[in-house]
């Protein structure tokens, strides 16, 4: 049984780490905040056995689950055969992790990264070993989701991408080849283009994020729409992406408006806190606001 590190276990690190589970992979999951920790296990469970109750898991949910062992810090990355970094949308963080994996893991092991807008190549800087440093870009909810970005750096080497892409369809999930390092690499600069639009017409009051939503799920056939996929994510992570984009020259790609600025100064981060551009309960069932209008003024009544 091959092992991997998930390095970060929240939202995306969390999702990572059962698809790795459900496809035979013994994972360990890792995060600097313990309750956090805790936290995926408990989520990962509750998907685990609704997959189950659905039919949708080829073997009992207790039996994937028990392959997702919590660690405390970075020393696994010298045992296993992959290393995912998942951590907060930040580079300095990132690349403060990748020095320091870069020191543990053994010279063999790919260091993948799940960034979704930082270019490889700034994170493997500090690398000994910049040429087995790649993006494995994947997406919300990551086991729903059947795509996996690869994302080459400058110095990635040929067997490591094409080793990751085997990996990626080792998941029954498809890559999709990125062979130029650039800001926001594929998918995302084409969804970027999307939502500052989207963000545009709803802060303008022109319509609700809810029919934006519908709209592009009928009308172009997204699995979800882009509000629903901003709140799956964290609001407070398009705000960080935003950042990065401006700061590496790639303006044109961040969000106009700054709705997504002040729903995050408001606490409202997306299905994490209960709250974003809709509302969730206790069970995560996705709610509309009552009052769809005020979305825009950013005064919705809790």
């Amino acid at each position: 049984m091959e092992k991997a590190l998930i390095v970060g276990a929240g939202f995306m690190g969390a999702g990572i780490a059962q698809a790795l589970a459900q496809a035979g992979y013994q994972v360990h999951l890792m995060d600097i905040q313990p309750e956090v920790t805790a936290k995926a296990l408990g989520e990962i469970r509750w998907s685990l056995e609704r997959l189950e109750a659905k039919g949708l898991l080829g073997e009992p949910s207790q039996e994937v689950l028990a392959k997702i062992l919590p660690v405390k810090d970075l020393s696994k990355a010298s045992e296993v055969d992959w290393v995912i970094e998942a951590a907060w949308e930040e580079e300095n963080l990132k690349r403060s992790i990748f020095q320091e994996l870069d020191q543990i893991a053994r010279a063999e092991t790919p260091l993948a990264t799940n960034t979704s807008s930082i270019p490889i190549t700034r994170l493997a800087e500090n690398t000994k070993r910049p040429e087995r440093v790649l993006g494995l870009h994947f997406f919300g909810p990551v086991p729903l989701m059947g795509l996996v970005e690869v994302i080459r750096g400058e110095k990635t080497s040929p067997v490591i991408f094409e080793r990751a892409v085997r990996f990626v369809q080792s998941l029954g999930k498809t890559p999709v080849r990125v062979q130029r390092d650039i800001p926001g690499f594929v998918m995302n600069r084409i969804f970027s283009a999307a939502f500052r639009e989207a963000l545009d017409l709803v802060d303008q009051g022109i319509v609700s994020p809810e029919d934006v939503d519908l709209g592009i799920r009928i009308g172009y056939g997204w699995n979800a729409g882009p509000f629903e996929i901003a709140d799956n994510a964290g609001l407070d992570t398009f705000v960080r992406v935003a950042q990065t984009m401006r700061s590496l020259g790639a303006a044109h790609l961040a969000p106009s408006s700054n709705l997504l600025e002040r729903m995050v100064a408001e606490g409202r981060l997306g299905r994490k806190a209960g709250k974003g551009f809709y509302r969730y309960a206790a069970d995560g069932k996705r709610l509309a606001w009552e009052n769809r209008r005020n979305i825009a003024k950013c005064k919705l009544q809790n």
